[in-house]
């Protein structure tokens, strides 16, 4: 449990980060993605990365925690200095403790880094994800849960063998050599066809038209597959036409789902909110519901939420000693999600950079040629809902104090909401989503 918990906490703490800069990108739109699958995948491409551009992922990645410092200790007129000195200072602590840090948390502010000692030596990271694919991967009757990853490399290439040693160790990833060169197009069929394989032909074409050309020279993919029934199914005959507001003055009609169970249930007032929590048979992975109460803003409703929304409140919120089992008039609307994102402006926003810049870049635990450069971070995934339960897939590749709780006695979800899946032993974010839009 103790070695889970970091992990759960960058996990938790990047799948938030990366919510809000593809929210922000279109207040309106629909997200669904894989934090989990991303954050594996990048975490394969850093075993080859050194020096600043490791520093740059962990940071992304969220695998250094920030301190926030003193208010007095805050100079608000050089944010950008503050932000220098706390990678110089990482860096170096970096360079002398470990060449990857334990699981932190993900930095807010300018502030002071602190890397805490990793437990299990150099590889504690990657052990961590180990661990945690083991656990995910292994076999269960009352769900499907897949978790797959494999290299593509050029076939003339060479690669540094602790570097493929360890991504066969820690991810199960195997190379599977290619020919870029004069193949391309034969060689992104073929990894096209192993992702939707693995995700059960849920995600197609994960890897577009000229995606991969003759200059590429290693693909890394992680591919995720869940299908789950609801430990209380909805019955069919219950599903009804209703009306779904996507604002305060447009609706677009959707089929809602309804039933009347206990569940696990809380009220938030202070941001107007209410959380469902929906447990999958065998109640090791749930869904959590965050709905506000009312359309409040102009857009989805959803935006007071999404901005308040941090790693402490995620976990203060959805502690299982502050909701109760409650009585609930449950409506759901079934809905169908595909989204497609290139990563490359996003993870450059948020200080990904050195990886994509061929000057920039070190990957010299790659290749000893070290010039190998992240041309592009892919990840396509796909969510349905239904009576039955949920079936989500997705795959990535790199080119409080005790409070009152109010229990509403209902939980429609006629207007925007987000939902997290979770495994909740490990509290691994596995899917993350904001339903603003029935198609």
């Amino acid at each position: 449990m103790a070695s889970s918990a970091p992990l759960s906490k960058a996990n938790t703490s990047f799948c938030l980060d990366l919510f809000k800069q593809l929210s922000d990108n279109d207040k309106t739109a629909n997200v669904f993605f894989s934090p989990f699958s991303i954050s594996s995948a990048l975490a394969m491409v850093m075993l080859g990365a050194r020096g600043n551009t490791q520093t740059q992922m962990s940071e992304v990645l969220c695998f250094i925690e920030t301190l926030k410092p003193n208010q007095a200790n805050i100079r608000e007129d050089s944010p950008m200095q503050s932000q220098m000195q706390t990678r110089l200072q990482f860096q170096t602590q970096l360079q002398q403790q470990s060449r990857l840090p334990n699981y932190l948390r993900n930095m807010v502010f300018s502030g002071c880094l602190q890397c805490m000692k990793p437990q299990d030596g150099q590889d504690d990271v990657h052990t961590s994800f180990n661990q945690l694919l083991s656990t995910l991967n292994a076999p269960d009757i009352q769900f499907t849960l897949s978790i797959a990853n494999r290299l593509y490399g050029q076939q003339s290439y060479q690669f540094v063998k602790d570097f493929l040693e360890e991504t066969r160790k820690h991810y199960e990833a195997e190379l599977e050599s290619v020919d870029f060169q004069t193949s391309s197009e034969e060689a992104r069929v073929n990894i096209n066809s192993w992702v939707e394989e693995q995700t059960q032909g849920k995600i197609k074409d994960l890897l577009a038209k000229d995606v991969v050309d003759s200059a590429t020279v290693l693909v890394l993919i992680n591919a995720i597959y869940f299908k789950g029934s609801w430990d209380k199914r909805f019955e069919v005959d219950s599903t009804v036409d209703a009306a779904f507001r996507i604002n305060k003055n447009d609706t677009k009609p959707v089929k809602m789902m309804c039933q009347k169970s206990e569940f696990t249930f809380t009220s938030i007032p202070e941001i107007n909110c209410q959380i469902l929590e929906m447990p999958y048979k065998g109640k090791d992975l749930s869904i959590l519901i965050f709905l506000p109460n009312e359309i409040e803003d102009d857009t989805t409703g959803l935006e007071r939420l999404e901005k308040e929304l941090t790693y402490e409140k995620f976990v203060e919120w959805t502690r299982r000693d502050l909701m109760g089992q409650t009585k609930v008039e449950l409506r759901l609307p079934r809905f169908k999600m595909e989204e497609t994102y290139n990563l490359n402006d996003v993870l450059k926003g948020m200080g990904m950079v050195d990886a994509f810049d061929v000057a920039k870049s070190d990957f010299s635990g790659m290749s000893p040629a070290n010039n190998v450069v992240l041309s592009k971070v892919v990840h396509k995934s796909f969510v349905e809902v239904n009576e039955e339960g949920t079936e989500a897939a997705a795959a990535s590749g790199s080119i409080l104090p005790e409070r009152s709780i109010m229990i509403p006695a209902t939980f429609i979800a006629d207007h925007p909401f987000l939902f997290f899946i979770q495994h909740n032993t490990n509290k691994a974010v596995l899917f993350a989503g904001r339903f603003c839009s029935p198609e």
